[in-house]
């Protein structure tokens, strides 16, 4: 047994149809900031398990934790695409986005997790472009950039 006590690792990705059933069931923002699993049966499942201890232990509860994320990825934009790991938690830290910013009461705060997923998002572009798209020149989002960027 593995430190999540179930025997598979966190590490070890789900397969996508798996992670899309557990997504498509819905997830909710508890008022800890925390997001979870609606429904309960595919919540107690293995895979579901697993997806639980990723939202709460990878992906940032706040906007502050959201930001730091593409700084950080910024950085291995030259290197090998991320690894399923880290490709996860790049496409969940996206999803929560979409969830906080739903829940966001004050247009600047909306502007700022809308921004930060953006960012995101380009992110997620460049790691799936890596060894496709011309040397030096970043993929893009195109018009849904100018719906996104919270600048006037």
């Amino acid at each position: 047994m593995d430190s999540t006590g179930m025997g598979g690792g966190l590490k070890e990705p789900e397969a996508p149809e798996v992670m899309l059933e557990l997504l498509w069931a819905g997830l909710e923002l508890d008022v800890t900031g925390q997001l979870d699993i609606q429904d309960e049966e595919l919540a107690s499942t293995r895979p579901g398990h697993r997806l639980r201890l990723l939202l709460q232990q990878l992906v940032p509860r706040d906007l502050e934790g959201t930001e730091q994320r593409p700084q950080q990825l910024q950085g291995v934009r030259e290197g090998p695409p991320l690894s399923p790991w880290d490709f996860e938690q790049l496409l969940l830290t996206g999803l929560s986005c979409i969830y906080r910013l739903h829940a966001a009461s004050e247009a600047e705060e909306m502007g700022r997790w809308a921004h930060v997923f953006t960012l995101l998002a380009q992110e997620v572009l460049w790691d799936l472009c890596k060894g496709f798209c011309p040397q030096g020149q970043p993929p893009s989002l195109g018009p849904w950039a100018s719906i996104l960027d919270p600048a006037p």
